[in-house]
Order: C-alpha cells, then sequence, then structure tokens
C-alpha cells in the first residue's frame, strides 16, 4: 500500500521540514492544522512541491475531524506534532491542556479505531519531562532517566506519554514518542529555546540581537529532527516507547562563531546571555538509532549555514517577516 501521512502542527517548524521529506520521498501527504498562513512551508519549500500537499484544516481537539481526516483519506501513517509551546501554555493553561492533552488523546483515540489502517504512528514529546542539571549525575539524559517537568508544558507532555502507555497496555495501540531538545533552523521562530535561529536570522538581515540563553545545550537541525519523527513512524513501533532525540551538543559561545564564520562582518553583533537552560546539557539519543536505524546529523557550523543562506534567500524575496519574528 502507497504511504499516505497525515501531519497534525504541520504549519510549525518541526512539521514544516516533515511534511517536506515526505514531499520530497514521494510519500502523499495530507496536513491537519488550524487555519493560516502555510509561511514556514514556503520557506523551505517551492511552490511546486507546495501544490502536492493536501491541506485540511482541523481543530487537533476535534475527535470528528481527525476522524473524517483518517478514514476518508485512506491514511496509513500519522506523525503528530500539534502542540502549544512553553510561552504559550505558560500563557494559557486551560488552552494548553486542551490542545497538549486532550488533543493528543483524540490522536490516540482515533489511532485505536484505525489500528488495522495505521501501520506507523509517532508523536512529540520534549526534553521538558525532566527536571534540572542538579538531578541527573554527570548531566546526562538516558530516555529512563526519572521524569521531574518544571513548567505545565512538561507536565503536559509527560502526560501524554502515559496516555500512550495505558492505550497500549488497554487497546493495543502501537506508538513511538521522540524527545527533541532545541530544535534550530528556518521556521523556528517561536518557544523559549528559538533564540539561536533568531539570532541566525537577526544576523541574515544584519542586525544586532541578543540570544536569551547561554552555557552548552543539544542542537537538533529541524531538518534531521524531521527525517527522525519519519523514520520513527517507518519503523513501526512494538509496544509504547519513547526516547531521547540525539544531535550535537555545542555551547552558545560556539554557535555565534558559526555565525561570525558565515557572516564575519557580524563579529561582535550577535551576543548571549551567559544563563544557560534549566535543562541538563548531555542526552544520551542512540536508543532511539537502536530502535529506528541510524539518524542523519547535520554538523551545527553546516546547519547554520544552511538556515543563514535560507534566510538571505528569503529576506531578498520578500518571503519572511523579520520585524515580527524578532520583536
Amino acid at each position: 500500500m502507497a504511504e499516505r501521512y497525515l501531519v497534525t502542527g504541520a504549519l510549525g517548524c518541526i512539521g514544516a521540514w516533515t511534511v517536506k521529506r515526505l514531499i520530497d520521498d514521494g510519500a502523499q501527504v495530507w496536513t491537519y492544522d488550524l487555519p493560516g498562513d502555510p509561511h514556514r512551508l514556503r520557506l523551505i519549500m517551492s511552490e511546486a512541491a507546495l501544490a502536492k500537499v493536501n491541506f485540511i484544516a482541523g481543530d487537533i481537539t476535534d475527535a470528528d475531524g481527525l476522524e473524517h481526516a483518517v478514514s476518508d483519506n485512506g491514511i496509513t501513517s500519522i506523525i503528530h506534532l500539534a502542540a502549544l509551546q512553553v510561552p504559550f501554555v505558560r500563557a494559557n493553561p486551560i488552552l494548553g491542556a486542551k490542545v497538549n492533552v486532550v488533543g493528543t488523546t483524540v490522536v490516540f483515540e482515533t489511532v485505536k479505531r484505525h489500528k488495522e489502517q495505521i501501520t506507523g504512528f509517532a508523536y512529540a514529546s520534549s526534553v521538558g519531562v525532566y527536571g534540572g542539571p542538579d538531578m541527573y549525575p554527570g548531566g546526562e539524559l538516558r530516555h529512563d532517566s526519572t521524569l521531574y517537568p518544571l513548567n505545565l508544558y512538561g507536565v503536559f507532555k509527560q502526560a501524554n506519554e502515559g496516555t500512550a502507555h495505558i492505550y497500549w497496555l488497554e487497546s493495543g495501540v502501537r506508538s513511538i514518542g521522540v524527545r527533541p531538545y532545541v530544535i534550530y533552523g528556518p521556521g523556528r521562530d517561536q518557544g523559549m529555546s528559538s533564540t539561536p535561529t533568531k539570532g541566525m536570522l537577526a544576523a541574515a538581515a544584519g542586525r544586532s540581537y541578543r540570544i536569551s540563553y547561554g552555557g552548552s545545550i543539544v542542537f537538533q537541525y529541524a531538518d534531521d529532527t524531521a527525517r527522525a519523527f519519519i523514520q520513527a513512524a517507518r519503523a513501526g513501533a512494538d509496544g509504547a516507547t519513547v526516547y531521547n532525540l540525539g544531535g550535537f551538543e555545542s555551547s552558545i559561545a560556539d554557535t555565534v562563531k558559526a555565525i561570525e564564520a558565515v557572516l564575519p562582518e557580524m563579529a561582535g553583533r550577535i551576543t548571549f546571555n551567559p544563563v544557560p537552560l534549566a535543562t541538563p546539557p548531555h542526552v544520551d539519543g542512540q536508543p532511539l538509532e537502536d530502535a529506528v536505524g541510524s539518524l542523519h546529523w547535520t554538523p551545527l557550523e553546516e546547519g547554520v549555514r544552511q538556515t543563514i543562506a535560507v534566510f538571505r534567500d528569503a529576506i531578498s524575496a520578500g518571503k519572511i517577516d523579520v520585524d515580527r519574528i524578532l520583536a
């Protein structure tokens, strides 16, 4: 049977890259997201490629709407990425719970009703399910490390991992959860960890910018992250597993150096707050690769170069609102 993918949250950063990768692979793709301008998709896809995407306007909390999207289009795989990020959950916790928890439950319930039809199901959890660095000896996160979320976003993601476990125990729904860390690249313009990408955009636009945190983190290029979700969905699942996504460990200082290497004229104009994020600096991503196969990792320097190139082209073409993103 031909691959027929439904990507929820497809207008977001990882969603847009997932759609691009699937279209590039020749898969049939349907998106499921609230009505909106697909500006992130236009940032990374040609109009010809975008014309191959089947857009469905829908609310992730609408069980009937998602049911029709799956049944009417013969969907064989779901990559569930729809969620509100930390600042939006903090600003509106009730809406955050509806989207992030109820919405995910709607997806699991839909998969349960179509278990024979849907052979691949991957969903996004988050490194936000973990606690601060002092909770983990050596500062490394394993996929089975103790969960201790520090905000409601992390609590909701932890709840979703529990939901996956119960749907497997009670209904035999197979799923793979993937926990990203710090995503960067074209389209990453929201969320509290998005400021390194905004620094790249500012540099591409010739503007000064201060990244909001420092320290060392695990960077994951958006394109590589999308590939990981696709690979997870294609690998299938045996049970309700959840894994950390690996990547390249780097300091924000080295990220700034990588920006300056691409644009030497921006030396000294992209700065950063030295205070690190309240998350451990190391992630063991090997168990995910053991489960789904080797993943593609773009070196940070190359990812920064590609990101700036996309931004400069988009600025020249008037395809990106720099003022809005950097505000």
